[in-house]
């Protein structure tokens, strides 16, 4: 999947090694590993849109300091294409994190007030220094008012000008561009599909369109791989401008840009500092989505009545949480907090194993699928339990648009550790490891059950080599259909030292308890099988209630982090050391144990 047919023997070696270092070509150097990871993009011009006689191209510039990856294809459905990639660029850009109080309405008063002083005060100063001129030099008035007109003329042109630069880089200016979009988006030709993903600039958000191959005809140039593709907001507003009614190829060429639209751009390089934190949270989406997941369907009705809810109501108050409720064989009942608007999806039952509730955070971010709902064919939501990551699919014909929530904003995929008490208790070996990516190279997309039965290892095994994969930015998960695809993000291999710092709650916590401050004063089994743990750690008394699978519920603790934001900032150090020290009085959970946990 990394490489094209034509260098796939050479390279399939290289590029399936799980411990090697940076590809050959370097694309970036690590410096300040836990702030920000330095990286050189390189582009032959300028993606756009580009129209002639025979129709629109659009044309996406490729990093050509990666593999070479090409396609070139005539697009059936130009305008289901525009909708997506227009709902994929707001997950680009948005950005939920807190902000200052709108105060423009009340600042435009007070400039204009202070407009009318000024001019009076202009009035004032003109008359007196008109009259001293006349009295004491004997000037004529006329000409300084002349004088004074030209100037002001003159500094107009200045002003107008520079005030066109600047709107002019803010749009063109690839540093600026990067205050907004920490790297360019990432699309991969597959053997089936083509995809694009994205991740928001508050990290918090994730967006990928799969469009199925069977969508373009008249398919020249193709050269399978991953590689970032030049972006800007002037790209965004090309797509703006595609029409069912116009003939549209869809053309990703790294050599054949500065010959036929040299007037997009010529050859530029970009050097990038990407955050560590990006990066991260974006990797741990990838572990997220590797393990199993209730699938919970929604229809197009569903999705409309929960959007039309949310666009027509703002909650003064919390909870914020979308509820499920799920019972198998009846239909899924949506409840909207804090209103408790309850929503039915009577279009099929949820055939999950056992009835449960699920509460999930980050709904505003749903509106972005308003746009979609014209071309919706059907929606499902993959959930990974209460207060863990849920992801939202749309189906658009050929085309399936996937939006990831974290449930916070300010990057909370990496600031809390509900994903930390989902992750495999045990770290894979690094032979499964390698023979789980080996299983990729004669085919790139594979089912669990497929990956299983090559490597011949147990499935809690499988579970844990593909989340490690996941993490290191090599493997992503097609929950549509039902496959794990080979698709490296970079062009080398990514170690968790190259992700940044970790909670600094859970690495807190680990000291704790090898320093023995964990003192487990209760350990009890409650009838209903939840956990009940108490203590003090090391002078807070602390209390936590464990589901079955050992998730946190609740919990109780005296320090400024939990009385702060309680479990939705994830749970502070006590309360982690508390259940680690418990853990460890009973022994560590085995794979096997984890994997029962994420299937039952």
């Amino acid at each position: 999947m990394r490489c094209s047919h034509r260098a796939s023997v050479n390279a399939l070696g290289r590029r399936f090694e799980v411990g090697g270092g940076p590809d050959a070509r370097g694309l970036g150097t690590f410096a300040e590993r836990s702030k920000t990871m330095h990286i050189s993009l390189e582009y032959g011009g300028r993606s756009g849109i580009v129209s002639g006689p025979g129709g629109a191209t659009i044309a996406l510039a490729p990093n050509l300091r990666r593999d070479r990856v090409a396609f070139d294809a005539a697009l059936r459905h130009p305008l289901r294409f525009r909708e997506a990639v227009g709902a994929l660029h707001d997950v680009v850009v948005s950005d939920l994190r807190y902000g200052l109080k709108d105060r423009s309405a009340h600042d435009a008063y007070l400039a204009q007030e202070r407009a009318r002083e000024a001019e009076i005060r202009r009035g004032a100063a003109s008359q007196a220094r008109t009259t001293a001129l006349k009295e004491s030099l004997g000037i004529d008035p006329a000409e300084v008012r002349e004088l004074e007109a030209r100037f002001n003329k003159l500094r107009s042109v200045y002003w107008n000008a520079r005030a066109r630069y600047a709107n002019y880089l803010s749009k063109h200016d690839p540093e600026l561009w990067r205050l907004l979009v920490p790297c360019d988006p990432v699309i991969t030709v597959a053997p089936d599909v083509v995809y694009f993903e994205c991740f928001s600039v508050d990290e918090s958000g994730y967006g990928c369109l799969t469009v199925d191959r069977d969508a373009f005809s008249d398919e020249r140039d193709t050269a399978l791989g991953t590689t970032n593709v030049d972006y800007s907001w002037s790209l965004y507003e090309h797509f703006q401008t595609l029409r069912s009614y116009r003939p549209t190829r869809f053309v990703v060429d790294p050599g054949g840009f500065e010959a036929t639209i040299g007037e997009l751009g010529g050859h530029r390089e970009e050097q990038i500092d990407l955050p560590s934190s990006w990066l991260r949270g974006f990797m741990q989406l990838q572990s997220a989505m590797s393990l199993p997941m209730r699938k919970v369907p929604l229809g197009r009705e569903g999705l409309y009545s929960v959007l039309a809810f949310l666009q027509s109501h703002r909650a003064a108050k919390s909870p914020r949480a979308v509820r499920f409720e799920l019972d198998p064989g009846r239909p899924v009942a949506i409840v909207l907090e804090p209103w408790e608007r309850r929503i039915v999806i009577h279009s099929s039952p949820y055939d999950g194993p056992r009835s449960e509730t699920i509460r999930v955070w980050g709904r505003d971010r749903l509106r972005l699928l308003a746009r979609l709902l014209p071309l919706l064919d059907g929606a499902d939501v993959y959930l990974l339990g209460t207060g863990l990551p849920s992801f939202w699919s749309v189906r658009m014909g050929e085309m399936r648009l996937l939006l990831g929530l974290s449930g916070w904003t300010a990057n909370h995929w990496t600031g809390s550790s509900a994903l930390d008490q989902i992750a495999p208790p045990v770290e894979p070996s690094p032979d499964l490891i390698g023979d789980i990516a080996a299983t990729f190279r004669e085919r790139p997309a594979l089912t669990f059950d497929e990956i299983r039965a090559r490597t011949g290892a147990a499935a809690a095994f499988v579970a844990a080599g593909l989340n490690r994969l996941a993490l290191k930015g090599q493997v992503i998960r097609d929950l549509h259909a039902g496959v794990y695809r080979w698709r490296q993000v970079m062009p080398f291999v990514l170690a968790p030292d190259d992700l940044g710092p970790g909670d600094p709650e859970t690495a807190a916590a680990r000291e704790l308890v090898s320093e023995g401050k964990a003192q487990v004063v209760r350990d009890d089994r409650r009838p209903d099988g939840l956990r009940v743990l108490e203590g003090r750690v090391p002078e807070h008394p602390v209390t936590v209630l464990l589901d079955a699978d050992g998730r946190m519920l609740r919990g109780k603790c005296t320090c400024s982090h939990h009385f702060t934001g309680g479990l939705r900032r994830g749970p502070c150090r006590h309360l982690q050391a508390l259940r680690d020290a418990a853990d460890a009085r009973t022994g560590s959970p085995s794979l096997d144990d984890w994997f029962a946990s994420l299937t039952r």
